[in-house]
């Protein structure tokens, strides 16, 4: 699990991706480089990295569902996905 300041970080990286998107997007099309370095860097969608909404994992993600391999086993064998079981042939 991560530390809750890791997690505090990257919810502060996304408010701020989502605060600047389009004024990024506005400087990015008018070409205006000097001015897009001025914003502050976490604002950069690169800076984002994918975690856990559970446990705040970073590796080992699974994009359609949000969470770490970990927490997606757990729910699955718990149930708690619908049309997820475990295979067995």
């Amino acid at each position: 699990m991560a530390r809750e300041s890791v997690k505090a970080r990257d919810r502060k990286r996304r408010n701020l991706v989502a605060k600047y998107a389009a004024k990024r997007a506005s400087l990015k099309k008018q070409g205006d480089y000097m001015a897009l370095d001025k914003l502050p860097k976490n604002a950069s969608p690169v800076r984002l990295r994918n975690r856990c909404s559970m446990t705040g994992r970073a590796r080992g993600y699974i994009r359609k569902f949000g969470v770490s391999r970990l927490v997606f086993r757990k729910w699955a064998l718990e149930g708690k996905l619908p049309g997820i079981r475990k295979a067995s042939w």
